[in-house]
């Protein structure tokens, strides 16, 4: 099933990608974690994939691959810190099928071949990567690793944008701030983001 939501106000579908940074303002766990954001490279700290219904969700993070719900409508991540082990603030969706020229019925069967993927991967109680320079790997998987690993066996390379030139080989750690990069976004607060680029 592909299903449909809103998380703070941005729509999302199955298969898209919510964006986040490490941190929040409260406490200093929450800034510690924000501390940790900086050595990630970019805005982009950590990728999640929605699966839907409600706030449901699939992610690789320090307890491994997981599935997770968050609170219908709204990102808590305070809320499910024991859950999760991470503190993150919600950036916005990166939707990484359009601007591809899919046709509708491939698009839906992409988004449900990629959550069908990372599902697996949770059932299957996979750990966190922590050899970032291997994306390569189906043994563990890092949170962009997951989601690039997932699109990739749909014929879909998240490592670059639409019609754009390779942008990544295999010695090169696939980042949360690539998936955004390489998508269309839609931010946080109401900012209808700018898309990846189509040339």
């Amino acid at each position: 099933m592909i299903y449909e939501a809103t998380i703070e106000g941005v729509p999302v579908c199955t298969g898209d990608i919510i964006c986040t940074a490490d941190g929040v303002d409260a406490g200093i766990l929450g800034q510690l974690w924000r501390a940790l954001g900086y050595i990630v490279p970019g805005e982009i700290d950590h990728a999640v994939l929605y699966l839907g219904p409600g706030g449901r969700c699939v992610e690789a993070g320090g307890r491994g691959v997981i599935v997770f719900t968050m609170p219908a409508g709204r990102w808590d991540a305070a809320a499910l810190f024991a859950e999760r082990w991470l503190l993150d603030r919600f950036v916005g969706i990166a939707d990484p099928l359009a601007g591809r020229g899919l046709a509708a019925a491939d698009g839906l069967r992409i988004r449900g071949e990629v959550a069908a993927y990372c599902t697996a991967q949770a059932g299957a109680n996979k750990p966190y990567n922590v050899n970032f320079f291997d994306p390569e790997t189906d043994t563990a998987f890092y949170c962009s690793q997951l989601i690039y690993k997932a699109y990739l066996a749909s014929g879909i390379d998240l490592a670059r944008s639409p019609g754009a030139a390779l942008a990544y080989d295999n010695a090169t750690i696939i980042l949360p701030q690539h998936l955004w990069q390489n998508c269309v976004r839609r931010r946080a607060g109401g900012a209808q983001a700018s898309g990846a680029s189509l040339a």
